[in-house]
Formats: structure tokens, C-alpha cells, sequence
């Protein structure tokens, strides 16, 4: 297995991969949604960044408890309760395959789950259990994706610090199948107008129930065929998509309504942390002062270990 820093990742050489690796997570994320009680901004449904790949945490199941991981260096799924666990090996199969694997092996466990059965924010919602078409699963393409995740997730929880008001964990969100974090001005936002492929618009609208600049990592797909980094905010105020960020390589994308940098231009920088952090910055900074944030009460020096923040 490949072990660099900032792994190469073509999303040309994977794109298969990741579309299966995509669906097999919603199936994962659908058993911690079914079992976790809402929290704000679907906060309750995400995976996280694990030693060993991305797992779901801890789900309470009537006086039990569970978890599911996907292990990319051993190429397993774990499924671990408080009592028998198992293991399912991450080779390539259908969706329906995968998703009667993962839901008879909770029944044996005895933790069995029901999940609502159907890929959420994608074009196709073909149900898991009747789509049987071949899906390609590439084991390196996998764990350089999740290496490149550790290092998209560290930065990112460098930059959460920095911050003050409110803001998200950093988490994977299976649906849209990227990596993110989210700051909040405080303020309530203007509904969303919803319309997002195969999610609820309720959904959407209580996630931006307040204004947000929101910031992540993305793999890629279609109608943008590589990894990139990006930052938004919603609503977006005037002057925001013209604002002057860095580095020099980021861009505002018209079709996406988000400043990106490609993951690419991060990799082969002379310092990938500092060219990926000031993009991070840059990007809020432009949000905050188009839409007046009051940035003095928001802000504090990014955080170091062992240091408590200066007050």
C-alpha cells in the first residue's frame, strides 16, 4: 500500500471505485441514521475518520451497543456489537450483494436494523436490494482515498479551531459523500429552496436553517472529474463569488456556486498545510466580510496542543 503524506488520487483511475465505495457508505450511514436521534443540521448521521478508515462511532440499540467500520487497510467491514462481532470483506460486488451481507450479519449479531433502502442525493435511486449490476471495488484506490482523507480531516480540525461561535464537528457526509466543516454567523438563514436529487426538502432546509460558510474536501464526480477542496456559503451575500482568495491555484466554480482548489494543487505544494489553510481562511474570510459577520467575537488564533487558547 502506497504511504505518502498526500496520496496521488486521479479521479479518472478511481471513479468506479468511488461510486461503489459511495453507495456501500450510505448503506453503512442508514444503520447509524435509523438508530440515532436527530440532531441539528443532520449532525446524527455522519461517519468519522477512523486509525484505520471511516466508522459510524457508537449506536445505541435497545440496552446494546454497535458499530460499523470500514477498515481500507485490511479490507474489511467490521461490524462490532458489545458482545459478537464480524468482519465482511470489502471485494468487488453488486450493491444488493453488499447490503444483504451488511443487514443478515446485524440480524446474526442480534442487532438487526431496517433501513430506509434507497441511495439519497444522487441521481439514481435505484434500491440497494434490487440493484444487482456489477460495481468495480479497487483496494488502493480505496486506502489512498482514506489517507487522503486523515490528511484533509487534520487540516480541517486545525482550521475548526480557530473559531469561536459555533461550528460542526468535522465529519464525512455519506449522502454527499465528502468531508466537512461548517461555521455559523449566529444568525437564521432564509429557507432553503430545497430540490436536492432523492433528499427530503425538510431535510435540507433544517440543515441551513442558519447562515453558514461551510468548507470541505471532495473526491470528485460528475461534472467536476477531480478531488478538490471547496467553501461556500449560504445564503451567499453579494461580492462573495468575486472576492480575492488564495492560493493562487483556487477558483470560484460557476456550475457548483463554490470557490474549489483543486486536492492536486494542495499535494504538490511546497507546504500542503499552509497552501490548504490559507484556501480555508481566504474563503471564510470572503463570507464573513460580505455578509458583515461580527468576526471579532467569532475568531481566535488557531489552537495548539497543549496550549489552552488565550482568552
Amino acid at each position: 500500500m502506497p504511504n505518502e503524506t498526500w496520496p496521488a488520487l486521479s479521479y479518472a483511475d478511481w471513479a468506479q471505485t468511488c461510486r461503489t465505495l459511495h453507495l456501500w457508505s450510505q448503506i453503512v450511514g442508514k444503520v447509524r441514521l435509523a438508530r440515532t436521534p436527530w440532531l441539528n443540521h443532520s449532525w446524527q448521521t455522519p461517519l468519522y475518520l477512523s486509525a484505520r478508515g471511516l466508522t459510524t462511532g457508537p449506536i445505541a440499540h435497545e440496552g446494546r451497543v454497535l458499530d460499523l467500520e470500514f477498515d481500507f487497510v485490511d479490507q474489511r467491514l467490521h461490524i462490532r456489537t458489545d458482545g459478537p462481532v464480524a468482519a465482511l470483506p470489502l471485494a468487488p460486488m453488486p450493491v444488493a450483494d453488499f447490503y444483504g451481507q451488511v443487514m443478515s450479519t446485524l440480524k446474526d449479531l442480534g442487532t438487526p436494523i431496517a433501513i430506509h433502502g434507497a441511495p439519497n442525493e444522487l441521481p439514481d435511486a435505484t434500491p440497494f436490494a434490487e440493484d444487482h449490476a456489477p460495481r468495480i471495488y479497487d483496494p488502493d484506490a480505496a486506502h489512498r482515498f482514506w489517507r487522503a482523507l486523515l490528511q484533509a480531516d487534520r487540516v480541517l480540525k486545525a482550521f475548526r479551531t480557530g473559531f469561536l461561535g459555533k461550528a460542526s464537528p468535522v465529519h464525512f457526509f455519506w449522502g454527499s459523500f465528502d468531508l466537512a466543516v461548517t461555521r455559523f454567523s449566529g444568525r437564521p438563514a432564509p429557507p432553503h429552496p430545497g430540490g436536492i436529487p432523492h433528499l427530503p426538502d425538510d431535510v435540507a432546509r433544517e440543515a441551513y436553517s442558519h447562515e453558514v460558510s461551510s468548507a470541505g474536501f471532495w473526491p470528485g464526480g460528475p461534472g467536476c472529474e477531480e478531488p478538490i477542496f471547496y467553501s461556500y456559503a449560504y445564503p451567499e451575500p453579494a461580492g462573495f463569488r468575486t472576492a480575492r482568495v488564495s492560493p493562487a491555484a483556487a477558483r470560484f466554480d460557476e456550475t457548483l456556486g463554490e470557490f474549489v482548489l483543486p486536492y492536486e494543487a494542495v499535494r504538490t505544494a511546497s507546504d500542503p498545510d499552509a497552501a490548504l489553510l490559507a484556501f480555508l481562511s481566504s474563503t471564510y474570510g470572503a463570507a464573513a466580510d460580505a455578509a458583515a459577520w461580527d468576526r471579532d467575537a467569532l475568531e481566535c488564533e488557531i489552537g495548539r496542543p497543549g496550549r489552552p487558547r488565550a482568552t
